[in-house]
């Protein structure tokens, strides 16, 4: 999941409907973190996805890999996610998440951040093609 250069995040919309969003992201310790930035242009910072974790702080996060002429490095994580609320994000959390993406992300060096979302991993799975046993599809994923 470390090495994935972006995810979709999924959210409950208001009618129950998924809303799904590519996103950028880091892992910090055992949470996921995602900017609302001001680097791609957006109506407003005051995004659907907020709204949909204000109301329901579950999420999922699915991240692959595909390549297209060696399916042996094919793999997926997908992790199932609960908001942090902003009362528990202390500052040196905050800190470490900001220079996470930043150094993942070039395009981050030089902005500033309307709002670093924090999820907390609850659970994880994924497949690798490389790990694949006969088993079935979903395994015990790794932080790849």
């Amino acid at each position: 999941m470390r090495s994935a250069e972006h995810g979709v995040l999924c959210t409950a919309g208001a009618r129950g409907a998924i809303d799904a969003v590519p996103v950028c992201f880091a892992l910090v310790s055992t949470s996921i973190v995602t900017p609302v930035d001001t680097v791609k242009p957006k109506r407003t910072t005051e995004l659907v996805r907020l709204k949909n974790l204000d109301r329901d702080p579950t999420a999922t996060l699915l991240c692959e890999h595909w390549n297209p002429s060696d399916w042996s490095q094919l793999w997926w994580v997908r992790a199932y996610l609960v908001r942090r609320s902003v009362q528990h994000v202390g500052n040196a959390l905050l800190e470490e998440s900001d220079r996470a993406l930043r150094e993942k992300y070039a395009q981050y060096r030089d902005t500033d951040f309307a709002e670093l979302v924090l999820l907390d991993v609850k659970t994880f799975v994924g497949w690798s093609a490389a790990g694949a046993h006969s088993g079935g599809p979903e395994g015990t994923a790794h932080l790849v």
